[in-house]
């Protein structure tokens, strides 16, 4: 019955992430952004950890679901305004996603068990979601590092370095060995200062 509940909930967070008016081209192909974003984190996911859990699995599918909807510019653009933007964020995203959940028949248990992965609750202390911020941070460094890097010219080795200290530091030492042992596409731009960073 739950593989059920598993198949609807997946397929009404893509649902909603679908709607995402961003687009972003990947393979040649266009995607929703945040479509894109998901289906990469559960890639990462099954590459990382495929003995996750279920709860894991669906936090890692919802973790950025209907992102659009809260976005940056409606904080202030201060250091305040971002930490506000983004305890907001993971609470609207644990609430959507547990909605859907609850209209695919998810009892309240597995709900609650989801909306602590997504908001983080725990890191470092709760295994599952420290697992899902390593995929968070897999996928970051994979996928999204060198876009970030673009888009942030003004940044200097020392800033970048700090960048990746932050993210490293957020990862478990599973994360760590997996990400140093070739399982992940690192950007090449980038492999000099990630190695000097993490060393």
């Amino acid at each position: 019955m739950t593989q059920q509940h598993y198949q609807a909930a997946i397929a009404a967070f893509d649902q909603a992430n679908a709607e995402d008016p961003n687009k972003e081209m990947a393979d040649g192909r266009e995607y929703p952004k945040e479509l894109l974003y998901a289906q990469r984190m559960t890639d990462m996911q099954e590459r990382y950890a495929p003995e996750a859990s279920e709860a894991v699995k669906l936090a890692c599918r919802a973790q950025h679901i209907q992102r659009w909807k809260s976005p940056r510019s409606s904080f202030p653009m201060d250091r305040q305004g971002y930490l506000q933007w983004r305890t907001g964020l993971y609470k609207f995203h644990a609430e959507t996603a547990g909605k859907l959940m609850q209209q695919a028949g998810y009892d309240d248990g597995m709900i609650e068990k989801v909306r602590t992965i997504i908001s983080k609750k725990g890191l470092k202390v709760n295994p599952e979601t420290q697992l899902m911020e390593d995929v968070v941070d897999l996928v970051f460094i994979e996928h999204y590092m060198i876009g970030f890097a673009a888009s942030h010219p003004e940044y200097d080795e020392a800033k970048w370095i700090e960048i990746i200290k932050k993210t490293w530091q957020k990862m478990s030492s599973r994360a760590h060995d997996f990400a140093l042992a070739g399982k992940i596409k690192l950007p090449e731009a980038l492999v000099p200062l990630i190695l000097k960073a993490v060393k």
